[in-house]
């Protein structure tokens, strides 16, 4: 049976000037276009494709790797809207389609969102949903204080990142726990710091107990050498342009060149933060 929406491994069956058919065990079959099909095969090989509707709504397989399957969950972009939905960058070439209805609020192109997809019962293609609240919601907390965790960087916010936690929960991310490049749509490890009592999740890149000073000025020292000698920030910089080449708030990278400066390391100025002596603190 072949799943649209999902990884499926399939035997090459037949080759066309379209490309190349694949059929399942039962024989239905699946066209994997020729800019997807391998430069060596032969007629029986299996081939692990994933599979979704075309514009037409035919099946289609693709050896490209879409950044959601279904009933998965991630942070994608609206790039396009219709009077009856918006469509969300999956990473293949026809976009998933939200419906209106699906919208937990209206959705905006170039904004992000946090979606799950699901097949159509009646049309069997893929769709997308924001509605979440029965997927990703704090109602029976499943993490404890200083337990690593996955994270979804969803929503920034002023003060930092709404984060989905394990797929299960709603967390926050605050930038002056950020030493990092951190952007909308990534994934990667955390640490809980603490859980209020109405079940808010806050959270940490480091482990507590680890200097975050000297995180920080791990990573500066490492941009600097990437930067042959110099970093194109400094003490009178917007704290944006801080952020933006560094993944840190103004406040940590402060701190973290003064502990470098202390040990002799670097010299700083108004713009700029100079390497004057390799060796590692």
């Amino acid at each position: 049976m072949i799943r649209v929406a999902n990884y499926n491994r399939l035997s090459a069956a037949r080759k066309t000037d379209n490309g190349l058919y694949l059929t399942d065990e039962e024989g239905k079959e699946v066209l994997l276009p020729n800019r997807y099909v391998p430069e060596k095969y032969a007629m029986g090989d299996t081939m692990e494709v994933f599979v979704y509707t075309d514009s037409e709504d035919r099946l289609v397989a693709t050896t490209e790797t879409p950044k959601i399957t279904e009933g998965g969950i991630a942070a994608l972009q609206a790039v396009g809207f219709n009077y009856h939905g918006t469509f969300l960058d999956w990473g293949l070439p026809k976009d998933l389609f939200v419906p209106k209805r699906n919208q937990q609020a209206p959705m905006l192109v170039g904004e992000w969102y946090v979606v799950t997809v699901y097949v159509d019962n009646v049309t069997g293609r893929a769709v997308g949903t924001s509605k979440l609240n029965k997927i990703i919601n704090n109602d029976e907390i499943t993490v404890r204080p200083k337990e690593e965790v996955d994270i979804l960087i969803a929503v920034r916010k002023p003060k930092g990142y709404r984060v989905v936690v394990n797929d299960r929960h709603w967390g926050m991310l605050y930038d002056n726990q950020i030493f990092t490049d951190v952007k909308l749509g990534m994934r990667m490890k955390a640490y809980v710091r603490k859980i209020a009592e109405d079940h808010r999740i806050d959270l940490s890149l480091q482990q507590e107990g680890f200097d975050q000073v000297k995180i920080a000025a791990d990573e500066i020292l490492k941009m600097i050498d990437e930067a042959d000698g110099t970093l194109p920030v400094g003490d009178k910089s917007a704290p944006d342009e801080v952020r933006l080449l560094t993944g840190m708030s103004k406040k940590i990278f402060k701190r973290a060149v003064g502990y470098l400066m202390s040990h002799g390391a670097v010299e700083s100025g108004d713009t700029s933060v100079r390497r004057i002596e390799k060796k590692n603190i």
